[in-house]
């Protein structure tokens, strides 16, 4: 729970006063500031979240996922496609995804780790039997 609202409050800030006006307006593909290419904003943008993202879930797969759905909903956005709310809901969804799927990840090397340390015990010799 703790990862999910980390990501929440991560996802707000880099929204809002992290993107600026600047971003917002460079990263649209439909109205283009002149000089700027869209994809270079809208790429810097996602970015920043899915670093948001790697951070806070220890995974940098998970923060490349983030910037992947990040950039492609936004650009849905900009191009009329999906509106604000739509948009938020699966920013939100996403985050919810990351963190189960960080809980998932973070299982599985506990698990790992508890059974690559009974192997390394049982790897150990115990004496033998002629002793």
């Amino acid at each position: 729970m703790e990862r999910l609202l980390l990501m929440l409050a991560a996802h707000a800030v880099a929204d809002y006063p992290l993107q600026g006006d600047f971003l917002a307006k460079a990263k649209n593909r439909s109205a283009p500031l002149p000089g700027v290419p869209w994809w270079q904003a809208l790429g810097a943008h996602a970015v920043i979240h899915g670093a948001a993202v790697g951070i806070i879930t220890r995974s940098p797969a998970l923060g490349v996922a983030e910037t992947i759905v990040h950039a492609i909903t936004d650009d849905l956005k900009c191009n009329g496609r999906l509106s604000y709310n739509q948009d938020q809901a699966i920013h939100a969804g996403c985050k919810l995804v990351w963190a189960l799927a960080a809980s998932a990840i973070e299982a599985r090397r506990a698990e790992t780790a508890q059974h690559g340390s009974v192997a390394d015990e049982s790897a150990v010799p115990q004496g033998d039997a002629h002793d």
